[in-house]
């Protein structure tokens, strides 16, 4: 049997200033704050979990908040931009409400014969709106600023920069179950699953451009699902045969998580489906309070001193 991903599960990033960063998802963007919990491998820090609203896999953009660090720099072995599919007709809204909040956005572009509004957040994440009516799980969030109609579905693809093209297509097609599906503009874009949104990634080469370096308003990783761990370690077992050197399954409670670098150098993850973010809170209040993995859980005190308060903006807060 092919081992192959199942799409985009989330998309973890690093962000400055964490009220900044909890304004504009959870208020301007109107997407659900599914989980506060701390950076698992650095406790002093945020881990900011943003989603639909039952933080449906693929729905899922992540944040570990450094606000002393400083900005990311664009180039290869990085994820450049993150898309996000919004409903057919939504754009129109979504240029109203960033020109009324202070958004800067660019030009409307057609990718991939896709209406496409490319935008940055307050840190300088690239990201992008893209129409779309392909299906895809999603569960709206009816407290959210942003009516039902125009929310983020969730990840449309992710896009990246490699010096070389072929050693990242050659585990995208052989190891991971992608294929190809075009090519414009340098872009080579790749679908998993029978392609549709969450499902794609794209790739361009950038054999002339420096190496990218992690920084505020860059992506740390992307994660792909699995859909349990008996598949996810069917998968990691591929990725070591392909001479790569991914780490053991490490549990990260709602989720399993393998890490590896993919050949061009962008860090990938594979997480499985589940558990999911309910399960160590009722999904009516997901996100409330701070959530620690039960190994942590004897050092919350310490743990919550070091942390910055953080409050929900606007009438749409859990």
């Amino acid at each position: 049997m092919k081992t192959t991903v199942h799409g985009i599960h989330h998309v973890t990033a690093i962000a400055g200033n964490p009220q900044e960063n909890l304004d504009f998802y959870a208020g301007v963007m109107g997407m659900r704050l599914v989980k506060k919990s701390v950076n698992q491998d650095a406790i002093d820090t945020y881990h900011l979990f943003y989603a639909d609203a039952a933080g449906t896999p693929g729905s899922d953009l992540t944040f570990f908040p450094w606000p002393n660090m400083g900005p990311g720099r664009p180039g290869v072995a990085l994820t450049m931009e993150v898309p996000f599919a919004v409903p057919l007709g939504s754009l129109k809204y979504w240029q109203k409400q960033f020109d009324d909040l202070g958004v800067n956005y660019a030009k409307i572009e057609t990718r991939f014969g896709e209406t496409t509004l490319p935008f940055r957040d307050p840190h300088g994440l690239p990201l992008a709106l893209v129409e779309t009516d392909d299906e895809r799980p999603f569960v709206p969030w009816q407290k959210s600023l942003v009516p039902p109609g125009h929310q983020l579905r969730g990840m449309h693809s992710v896009r990246l920069w490699e010096r070389h093209l072929a050693p990242t297509e050659t585990l995208l097609t052989d190891r991971m179950g992608f294929t190809l599906i075009g090519v414009e503009n340098g872009w080579h874009r790749y679908g998993v699953d029978g392609g549709g949104s969450g499902k794609l990634v794209e790739v361009k080469e950038m054999p002339e451009e420096s190496r990218g370096r992690w920084g505020t308003g860059s992506v740390h990783h992307v994660a792909w699902r699995a859909h349990d761990s008996e598949e996810e370690m069917a998968l990691r077992s591929v990725i070591e045969s392909a001479g790569l050197n991914p780490t053991p399954q490490i549990d990260r409670f709602w989720f399993k998580s393998v890490y590896f670098r993919e050949p061009g150098g962008v860090l990938f993850e594979l997480a499985t489906d589940g558990p999911g973010f309910d399960r160590d809170e009722d999904m009516e209040r997901l996100g409330e309070q701070l959530i620690l993995p039960p190994w942590l859980e004897p050092h919350r005190k310490e743990i919550e001193a070091g942390l910055p308060f953080l409050k929900m903006p606007g009438a749409g807060s859990n």
